[in-house]
């Protein structure tokens, strides 16, 4: 009898406790990870239709439009008019296609994989749809061209395009980078740049009367609500490949 006391269970019993062990703790970060990045996601689709019905309606967030462009104009300078024109231009079409087609070229290259390149794809695919969709149903003019800096831009105004496409970009680069950094401190500034980044050229495109505030703010939560929305997606698949199915220990699964 004493001899089998602190005895160490039977292998085969040690091996299904770990298997099911992990399979617990896989499911349960998985069920973590979607419930939150569905409250994210939720949270910020609410916003959005907070600030669409409110630019709807020409009430609430919508009344700062007019004194956020007056402040614009105030601050103007042939200068800056010059360098933040040069600036925005890097959130266009053209801009952010280079600057994401090189990035991702070189994540593809550097760390031989193809996960970038897809998420990218994803990404710019649904932000130029939700943009090209969402000015075709609202319709909403631009800022006045006499209070606009040239060249001047006729397309409709909401959202603002430059920053949806900013957003979106900049912090998918930041979210892919941050993966492949062990420090914690590199992290932190993967997102920090990426914010920056994102609110530069939104402020660019109310600074130069290209748009108005609120197409800015509705093109920042719906960037971020989209980019939640794949990281999340991700995130589910990569815990679902490490989960053991029918039996497989974790590290037969696929890596994802």
């Amino acid at each position: 009898m004493s001899e089998t006391v602190g005895r160490p269970p039977p292998k085969p019993v040690r091996t299904i406790g770990a298997r099911l062990g992990h399979y617990l703790s896989g499911n349960a970060a998985l069920l973590l990870t979607a419930l939150a990045g569905g409250l994210l996601v939720l949270g910020l689709t609410i916003a959005c239709a907070s600030v669409y019905d409110a630019v709807a309606e020409k009430d609430g967030v919508s009344g700062l439009d007019e004194p956020a462009l007056e402040l614009a104009i105030s601050l103007r300078t042939p200068l800056d008019d010059q360098v933040v024109t040069a600036f925005t231009q890097l959130g266009g079409p053209v801009g952010m296609s280079i600057i994401a087609g090189t990035i991702t070229i070189l994540m593809v290259w550097r760390w031989r994989a193809l996960t970038p390149l897809i998420l990218m794809v994803i990404a710019v695919a649904g932000s130029l749809t939700f943009t090209t969709v969402g000015k075709a149903i609202v319709g909403r003019a631009r800022p006045p061209l006499s209070e606009a800096v040239p060249p001047y831009e006729y397309a409709f105004s909401f959202p603002s395009g430059h920053t949806v496409n900013s957003t979106v970009i900049a912090g998918m680069v930041a979210y892919l980078v941050a993966r492949r950094l062990e420090s914690h401190l590199g992290r932190v500034l993967c997102g920090v740049a990426a914010v920056a980044w994102s609110l530069a050229i939104g402020l660019s495109r109310v600074f130069l009367g290209h748009h108005w505030l609120t197409d800015v703010i509705f093109a920042w939560l719906l960037g971020v609500a989209w980019l939640g929305l794949l990281i999340t997606a991700h995130q589910i698949y990569l815990i679902a490949n490490r989960v053991p199915t029918r039996g497989r220990p974790a590290e037969e699964a696929a890596p994802g």
